[in-house]
């Protein structure tokens, strides 16, 4: 590698932030994503999803039901520049029926925050994803919103996240007051206060005033129990409370904590400044060879995400390749490892949630967006140089299963066609009967808004009409070993068996009993509840 390409490199490292950010459903994560945008100068005015009365949406939520329904169902990209670094936020469904396309979106980032409601604190997916960071040792920042209503306290809330999720706590900004009396933070980094005058709606960036933390003006401006209240927590703070350590931050056993509100911008740009300096920069990915460096100097990526239609005037596919090493210039050819043709990369895209422009270059760290013509799937690396492929992205058991049936038989391509690409962009799991006489496919998805969502897009981009036909079954399991396998089993009770997409034999049961049943009696069964990764193989289509 020439000293100019590593010097580049290692310079857009230097400066590249690649984040998601992760919540339980109205934790605000929508809303705080608009403000990180707003503050980042990505857009001149938030759109509040309580607002869309007016015609104004939230920026990360494109499709039209999220719009509708002021929800979060699918990932998207935002990237922009703030303080000199190139932003990479990776968007994630609040819902938790989406909670798969989350775990893949994970995968792509080098740090996640964890966003929590300040009078709610823990919820059930904030700590069903935290596992998921945890096992891939990522940073965690943590954002506890909507000070600006009623809260629990501060201290009880950072006892909580030590004590359920073993995660030691560092608070980089601290509240003064909260609910109506909720004015400002006390920033730790600057040892200086913040406090913020309330704009309107939020849509604007918030004016503050600073102070230092002995000013005498203080006692005029802040209610002097709120200032007293403040110094006694900032000494106890000081005095008790763990010890900051960025490397215990890197390592994701340290999380820094920052208090705000979003919906009123305040302590939204404290955060981002403290993220910038402290998150981790993108960093070696596990593959098939060794760990790659991002300075390798061969270009490497992997797919994450599928989407299709985004653009409706151009039914497009859209793959969302995460870029791992070297530099990525528009036009190279790569090779395809899965299938090992060789793919001429002319259409590079810069992706702004539904928005994109061409781009020439891109560097570790970034995402873009690639036209799919059914060429990608989800997992698939691209790379130059040696062969190699990195850590595939696994499926995870559905919960609910149903018969998916096309109301008119004359719109069979286009129901194919939909049913093909939305299992692509894994909206949801495509399964079949093994019974030749039974051709529909089965919908197999975490909950039930996931079925509406297909349904929805069946409708209002292909133009399919469908009814779904539940199945009695809750859980599914992989045979490992394959069809050879459940062969020798010979007859299951209390089961259906099934196949993937990829040809590969499942076991659907009614519950986990029946799960515990089949294992007892067929102990050299292997069972996994998740899928195995897919390699060389295309998937079926009936």
């Amino acid at each position: 590698m020439s000293d100019d390409l590593r010097t580049e490199l290692q310079a857009a490292i230097d400066t590249r932030r690649t984040f998601a950010i992760i919540s339980h459903p109205d934790a605000g994560k929508t809303t705080l994503t608009e403000k990180v945008l707003l503050y980042g100068g990505a857009i001149h005015e938030a759109g509040a999803v309580k607002s869309r009365r007016s015609q104004r949406h939230a920026t990360s939520d494109w499709m039209a039901m999220e719009q509708q329904r002021g929800i979060s169902i699918t990932s998207t990209v935002l990237q922009f520049l703030y303080d000199g670094h190139h932003i990479n936020l990776l968007d994630t469904p609040g819902h938790q029926d989406f909670g798969e396309d989350t775990y893949r979106t994970l995968t792509a980032a080098d740090n996640a925050v964890m966003l929590e409601d300040a009078a709610k604190g823990l919820e059930p997916q904030t700590r069903k994803l935290f596992e998921v960071c945890r096992m891939r040792s990522l940073p965690i920042f943590t954002f506890i919103n909507k000070m600006d209503r009623p809260s629990r306290d501060p201290l009880e809330l950072l006892d909580e996240i030590e004590q359920e999720l073993g995660l030691a706590t560092y608070p980089v900004t601290w509240p003064i007051g909260s609910g109506d009396r909720f004015t400002g933070v006390y920033d730790r980094r600057q040892e200086k206060i913040h406090l913020f005058k309330r704009t309107a709606h939020g849509t604007k960036t918030a004016e503050d005033t600073v102070f230092e933390l002995g000013d005498p003006r203080l006692a005029e401006v802040i209610d002097p129990e709120l200032y007293h209240q403040l110094k006694d927590e900032i000494e106890i703070l000081n005095e008790l409370g763990t010890e900051f350590d960025l490397e215990a931050i890197h390592s994701g056993q340290l999380t820094p904590v920052f208090f705000g509100s979003a919906m009123t911008n305040f302590g939204v740009q404290l955060f981002l400044d403290a993220f910038v300096e402290y998150s981790l920069k993108p960093y070696p990915r596990h593959s098939t060879r060794h760990d790659i460096d991002p300075t390798y100097p061969e270009f490497t990526g992997f797919v994450f995400k599928l989407q299709a239609n985004m653009d409706p005037k151009h039914r497009d596919r859209v793959a969302f390749v995460r870029v791992c090493s070297g530099k990525f210039e528009k036009d190279m050819t790569v090779q395809h490892a899965r299938t090992g043709k060789t793919v001429r990369l002319s259409r590079p895209q810069k992706l702004f949630a539904q928005g994109r422009e061409s781009l020439d270059t891109a560097y570790p760290g970034d995402v873009i967006g690639l036209n799919n013509p059914g060429m990608f799937a989800i997992g698939d690396t691209i790379y130059n140089g040696k062969k190699l492929e990195y850590e595939g992205i696994p499926c995870f058991s559905p919960e609910i299963f149903a018969y998916l049936r096309n109301v008119n038989p004359s719109k069979f391509k286009q129901f194919r066609k939909g049913v093909a690409e939305l299992r692509e962009e894994g909206a949801v799991q495509i399964m079949y009967s093994v019974d030749e006489s039974k051709r529909d496919p089965i919908l197999a998805a975490v909950g039930q808004l996931q079925f509406e969502v297909v349904q929805f897009r069946l409708e209002t981009e292909y133009g399919v009409e469908t009814r779904l036909e539940l199945l009695p079954f809750t859980v599914a399991r992989w045979v490992q070993g394959g069809w050879e396998a459940l062969e020798e089993a010979g007859r299951i009770f209390n089961t259906a068996a099934v196949k993937d997409s990829w040809d590969r034999p499942v076991l659907l049961f009614r519950n986990e009993w029946n799960v515990g049943q089949v294992q007892v009696d067929h102990p050299k069964l292997a069972l996994s509840n998740i899928a195995p990764v897919v390699s060389g193989k295309e998937p079926i289509e009936e």
